[in-house]
This record gives C-alpha cells, sequence and structure tokens, in this order.
C-alpha cells in the first residue's frame, strides 16, 4: 500500500474547521480533507466533515460532491465520467491513491483521511498540479509513427493476436495513481519518467504498425529515464484499471537487452 506522503509545497499548520452532520442522523462517516487555497495566504489544513450515509450515494466521490453541495462550496476537486474512465478524480483516500468514483466508502474504515496524490504541488485543495506529468507523457510522443506510406484506402491493420498484445496497456487512463505511489518517481520524478508514462511507452513500442520501435527505444535508454524502477510494485498494487505498469517496464528493459545482444 502507497502510504500517503505530504505534497511538496505542504506544511500543515493551521486549525482546520469542523461540518457536522444533521441532528438525527443514524449512519455519519467522517471524512478528513486536506485544504489548501494559495491564494489565501493560509497555510493547508485539514477540514474535518460529517456525512450522513443513508442520503449519500455509496462512492467516495458522492461524499465529496455532498459536501461541496451542502457544507463547503469552497472544496476544489477534479471529477467528470463518475465510472473510472476519464481518471480525473485520483486522490489518496485512507492512505492508498485511487479514484473517488470507483472507491466505495464502506471500504475505508473509520475515519476518511483525503489528500491530493502524493508527491505532486497542489493547485488547490485536492487538485495536484499536472503540468510536468503530462509534459512527461508529450515526451514519448504518443502517437502511431511510421516510415512506410499508407496503404492506399486502408487502414494500418494488425492481426488478432498482434492486437492482443495491446490488451493492459491501452486501457491507461493517466490517473498518476500508480506514478505518485511510486518512491522512484518521488526521489527522480525530474529525470525519472514514472509508472504510467513508461506503461505508455511500451504500448507504442508493443504496437505491431509502429515502425520506430529503435527510435523509441534510443530514447528510453538512460540510466534515469527508465532504470529508476526498481521494481517496488506500488504501481500494480493501486492501479484502478488493474493494470501492471511494472511488466510493462520490464518487458521494454527485455527489448533493450535484446537489441544489444
Amino acid at each position: 500500500m502507497a502510504e500517503f506522503t505530504l505534497p511538496a509545497n505542504s506544511k500543515i499548520k493551521a486549525k482546520g474547521r469542523t461540518h457536522k452532520a444533521p441532528a438525527g442522523a443514524k449512519r455519519v462517516k467522517a471524512f478528513r480533507i486536506y485544504r489548501y487555497d494559495p491564494d489565501s495566504g493560509e497555510n493547508p489544513r485539514y477540514d474535518n466533515f460529517e456525512v450522513d450515509l443513508d442520503e449519500c450515494g455509496p462512492m467516495v466521490l458522492d461524499a465529496l460532491i455532498k459536501i461541496k453541495s451542502e457544507q463547503d462550496p469552497t472544496l476544489t476537486f477534479r471529477r467528470s465520467c463518475r465510472e473510472g474512465i476519464c481518471g480525473s478524480c485520483s486522490m489518496n483516500m485512507g492512505g492508498r491513491n485511487g479514484l473517488a468514483c470507483t472507491t466505495a466508502i464502506e471500504d475505508l474504515k473509520g475515519e476518511v483521511r483525503i489528500t491530493p496524490l502524493p508527491h505532486m504541488d497542489v493547485i488547490k485543495d485536492l487538485v495536484p498540479d499536472f503540468t510536468h506529468f503530462y509534459a512527461q507523457y508529450a515526451s514519448i510522443e504518443p502517437w502511431l509513427k511510421t516510415a512506410t506510406p499508407d496503404p492506399s484506402g486502408k487502414e494500418r491493420l494488425q492481426s488478432p493476436e498482434d492486437r492482443a498484445k495491446l490488451d493492459g496497456l491501452y486501457e491507461c487512463i493517466l490517473c498518476a495513481c500508480c506514478s505518485t505511489s511510486c518512491p522512484s518517481y518521488w526521489w527522480n520524478s525530474d529525470k525519472f519518467l514514472g509508472p504510467a508514462i513508461l506503461l505508455q511507452a511500451y504500448r507504442w513500442l508493443a504496437d505491431s504498425r509502429d515502425e520506430m520501435t529503435g527510435e523509441r527505444l534510443d530514447q528510453l535508454e538512460d540510466p534515469f529515464r527508465l532504470y529508476r524502477c526498481h521494481t517496488i510494485m506500488n504501481c500494480a498494487n493501486v492501479c484502478p484499471k488493474g493494470l501492471n505498469p511494472a511488466k510493462a517496464i520490464a518487458e521494454t528493459k527485455k527489448l533493450l537487452v535484446e537489441r544489444a545482444v
């Protein structure tokens, strides 16, 4: 399990606020939520909220929406699809990274502490800054690259067997749960691409239609960009889509060895 570590720009000193559940609520769940507003000039803090579970949906995102709607409209977080597809609501809940829309409240025992993804600068409250993460994604050139002309009037086809090689890779939604659970990424995120981006890189290495394998491997063959992975496996443990970035990284290393031999 990836335990929460404070974001890089956080020093929690301020006293938080407490919001009680309505009187008479029978099933009450306590949430302790990280708050930070850079425009206020105040230090980060934790605010405490109580939610009546009989009047709330089953997921953590339902609780956050209820809190924002009924208790504190200034609470800020990302969300979009509510179906585990977009990856927008990734955050740390009870010490573990995940998607708020697919994390059941009943699976989190006791008071639920909710924080932004670990070791990322915070824009506001539960919203981390993905600027560097997306720049790393762009650096691997995540699109089909070819040298031969396109088939006249046809798509670039691949066999069912070749298509099956992409299973477990293309499903990545770039939520960053894996990368922000990785100690190697915490320590070397300026150079190490991290599990999510390396899984995305292997997705193109494994694609039979891509013709730039050598060029892609050249870009990855670096002491930091690829080889900071030490197979800690936090990435596979927290991936909300059940993917295994560590395996993709190992396959990439295998391709580099085979090329050298």
